[in-house]
């Protein structure tokens, strides 16, 4: 019930960026964003995770973000709660696709993670508390190149709400799911010029194809909020391939 009332409070949270957006400069942006995560099971209780996404600009075509993410996960029992800790890198381009610049901004952002499942007849709601640190590459004065090293630039506290329910069984194996959920990031630190980061609303479906393998396909809703208190307005169609390999014991 705890975890229900901390939804409704982020959920209520999370539309409040809209309202002061009329106020403020907004830029509208569309891309389309592919992931790929592989899950290893080491027991009943450990697995490892790797993941790989490619983000772009649809018009003009141009590069966003590419990142790398590995993190390391443990089942506590048989509370439905899951702890887990990993390392990102990721590959900031301009957020301007018109952009002449061609610099690529390298980005060190370690996290640690809880997060619980809850189950209500067919619905399953996933909840996910994750805190981040992010480390930035330094720049040159000009700010068109690299210069040596990173800078501590905050941390980042981010609530995911996601819910999925399955609408059509094609087989023991196969089913259908309709997904929505919303993501809430607030950040904190020196450098930090605002409070709100981002809002992310998500709705799609997924799809089971084997026990080990799901894809999804969802739009997500991206509000993002700029240093200089503008905002970033974007629409985004995201792919999604979920892997998860058997392990040796299970196999046998």
């Amino acid at each position: 019930m705890k975890a229900i009332t901390y939804t409704s409070i982020f959920l209520f949270l999370s539309f409040l960026p809209e309202s002061s957006m009329a106020q403020k400069d907004v830029s509208h942006q569309q891309l389309i964003w592919y992931a790929y995560f592989l899950t290893l099971p080491v027991d009943e209780n450990w697995s490892v995770v790797a993941e790989v996404q490619e983000r772009h600009f649809i018009h003009p075509f141009a590069q966003h973000q590419f990142s790398l993410r590995t993190h390391v996960h443990r089942k506590l029992g048989q509370s439905g709660w899951e702890a887990s800790a990993g390392f990102a890198t990721f590959f900031q381009s301009p957020n301007n696709p018109s952009s002449e610049l061609d610099l690529v901004e390298p980005e060190l952002r370690p996290h640690m993670e809880m997060a619980y499942k809850q189950k209500f007849g067919k619905l399953t709601v996933d909840h996910r508390y994750r805190a981040e640190a992010r480390y930035f590459h330094n720049l040159n004065l000009e700010k068109t190149g690299l210069a040596d090293g990173y800078y501590f630039g905050g941390f980042r506290f981010r609530y995911r709400f996601l819910a999925s329910y399955p609408i059509w069984k094609i087989n023991e194996n196969q089913v259908l799911k309709v997904i929505a959920g919303d993501e809430l990031m607030v950040q904190a630190g020196k450098k930090v010029t605002y409070t709100f980061a981002q809002n992310r609303l998500i709705a799609g479906f997924g799809l089971s194809i084997s026990p080990g393998l799901n894809v999804e396909a969802t739009y997500q809703k991206w509000i993002n909020q700029r240093q200089n208190g503008a905002y970033f307005n974007r629409d985004i169609v995201r792919i999604v391939v979920n892997h998860r390999l058997s392990t040796i014991k299970t196999q046998k």
